[in-house]
């Protein structure tokens, strides 16, 4: 038995090259009309009679009728209520899909389906086309997408939109933590940094903030979605 570590071609590097210019492109110009539209995230193990994938539902529908589409990973779980609210508030209800070994099966309530290979070109997907972020409970996928969101508009990289996160007992561990210690005690994010997040349990307040950012951004002349300031 042998433990040679497979190397990488040229040919199979300008292959994959090729491979993700195809799904940047793919989303761009399908994602590209859509429109004002909000990311909800969380778990896709989360069944469908659990409070969170009710919430997910309700909140989802609402943001629908408010006039957003709604994007999600297009897996199951929270993904899966999200589609499901937006179909049934009767907008686009955007499904970007991962091709993964298990776990991820696009649900049914997508009325608009897009397949990534690559996680990297997804993400950017969730970031370059939303006007805001609706985070539910979730695990390392979940996590990710919230860090990588609160880094671009830290860094300037992405235009400041609400990042709400909904399920209070769920993430009052985390918020504590980031003020005690990475604020507080190390010094490792600053004070404006905290304010990106929004912590609600009622569907009602998610919607109402998102849509009261949108109006003030109208005020403002600044054109809503602005999305990633930079690719």
């Amino acid at each position: 038995m042998t433990n040679e570590k497979h190397i990488n071609s040229p040919v199979e590097d300008l292959w994959r090259m090729f491979r993700i210019m195809a799904e940047f492109t793919e989303g761009f110009q399908e994602l590209g009309a859509v429109g004002p539209a909000v990311s909800i995230f969380g778990s896709a193990r989360t069944a469908p009679d659990e409070r969170y994938y009710k919430l997910a539902l309700e909140t989802a529908k609402q943001i629908g009728e408010a006039g957003f589409s709604v994007i999600t990973g297009g897996g199951g779980g929270i993904m899966e209520a999200a589609n499901k609210g937006a179909a049934e508030a009767g907008v686009k209800s955007i499904g970007v899909n991962i091709e993964l070994p298990k776990e991820q099966m696009p649900n049914e309530y997508q009325n608009m389906s897009l397949h990534f290979r690559y996680f990297f070109c997804r993400k950017v997907m969730f970031l370059k086309y939303a006007s805001g972020f609706i985070v539910l409970p979730g695990g390392w996928g979940t996590m990710d997408e919230l860090f990588e969101s609160l880094t671009l508009i830290q860094t300037l990289k992405q235009a400041t939109f609400p990042v709400i996160l909904m399920g209070s007992e769920y993430w009052s561990g985390l918020i504590d933590w980031m003020k005690d210690k990475m604020l507080v005690e190390h010094g490792y994010i600053s004070p404006e940094d905290i304010n990106f997040l929004r912590v609600c349990d009622d569907p009602c307040e998610a919607t109402r903030i998102i849509v009261d950012f949108r109006e003030s951004k109208a005020k403002a002349g600044i054109e809503f979605p602005s999305g990633m300031k930079k690719i």
